[in-house]
């Protein structure tokens, strides 16, 4: 996925040949406006010959607009309730559906477990998870559309293991998007990635797979290293990994840095966050640092601490409870004490 402002053409368009000098097979593009819209047709043009998918957020309409140069649209069945609240969401996906009839492109429903259809709700998440693309595959099937795959993520490899195993068993005929979702920074996050490819592929599940690591712009490419390497060595019968993941100690969870991270400080921050948190280390702590709107509310609040940053501040939470809003300068030290706060109840310290 691009990390650049899709209204920046020249960063974006070259972005996106640096990722296919790299091995990318398909490019992810948010679109989150009319400009981005604009935008997006430009970058087309410049660069005709790359597979580009568009990153559908809570704005359906907008797939009528950006299908003309995509070659497939994604949308987040847990994000169509934002808007229109009054229009049913079989509606929602009957207007992107017809967008991409009219212009021969593929759909991705991309169900995602940090922000999950909040009609479903219950405890457990895989069942929601499932229940939730079978609803929007049946959506599709009912239009007759047929061009589609299915993605399931969790920042937990092995509920992506999981859950797509079960999904597979389900849906045979089903392609499959396989990632870990905010998979983090090196090396943990190319860890959890093999964890999740190497059970699932082995095992003949996956169609396409994503690799979502924090890292700076000028470093995107590093993912498709990363994923051509784990499914070079996964078909070449080189394992790395365990039956299940069980992480022990510390876990920090991050986003990758895509274009929607509101201030690109949010990678600097997450790597100073790791280094802060080695206090920590062996404590069964989770850590989110997450940054945009879209999956950070749902990742900060299931995190015993979650930093949910935003263009000018770091909204900071503590279990899910919002302890305030800090500048970028002053999260840290705060961070360090809730940290710290946090071990004394465990009676580390």
């Amino acid at each position: 996925m691009c990390a650049t402002k899709t209204q920046d053409v020249e960063a974006t368009s070259g972005q996106i040949q640096r990722l296919i000098d790299h091995g990318a097979d398909i490019i992810r593009i948010a679109v989150d406006s009319k400009k981005d819209v604009e935008a997006l047709a430009v970058i087309r043009e410049k660069v005709p010959h790359a597979r580009l998918v568009v990153d559908l957020q809570e704005s359906y309409r907008l797939a009528e607009r950006v299908a003309p140069f995509v070659d497939k649209i994604r949308y987040n069945p847990g994000h169509l309730h934002h808007h229109e609240r009054s229009v049913p969401v079989r509606e929602k996906v009957a207007c992107i559906v017809e967008a991409a009839r009219q212009n021969d492109c593929a759909l991705r429903i991309g169900v995602n477990f940090g922000s999950l259809d909040p009609a479903l709700g219950g405890p457990d998440p895989i069942e929601a998870a499932l229940t939730s693309a079978a609803e929007h595959i049946g959506y599709l099937e009912d239009s007759n559309f047929i061009n589609y795959v299915v993605s399931l993520k969790s920042s937990d490899p092995q509920d992506v293991v999981t859950i797509n195993t079960a999904f597979a068993s389900r849906f045979p005929g089903v392609p499959l998007h396989l990632g870990v979702t905010e998979a983090g920074l090196l090396p943990m996050g190319e860890i959890k990635t093999r964890v999740a490819f190497e059970h699932l592929l082995a095992r003949g599940i996956g169609d396409t797979v994503r690799v979502s690591l924090t890292l700076p712009n000028d470093r995107k490419h590093e993912e498709i290293i990363v994923g051509r390497t784990i499914i070079n060595d996964v078909y070449a019968g080189r394992f790395r990994s365990v039956p299940n993941f069980g992480q022990e100690g510390l876990n920090i969870i991050s986003c990758p840095s895509c274009s929607r991270v509101e201030n690109s400080a949010f990678v600097e921050l997450a790597e100073k966050v790791r280094v802060v948190a080695q206090i920590a280390e062996k404590e069964n702590i989770t850590i989110a640092v997450m940054g945009c709107r879209v999956n950070g509310p749902g990742e900060t609040d299931d995190a015993d601490l979650g930093l949910w940053c935003a263009p000018s501040h770091v909204n900071f939470k503590r279990k899910g409870e919002l302890i305030g809003s800090f500048p970028y300068d002053e999260i840290l030290p705060r961070f360090e004490i809730e940290l710290r706060a946090l071990m004394a109840e465990k009676g580390s310290i």
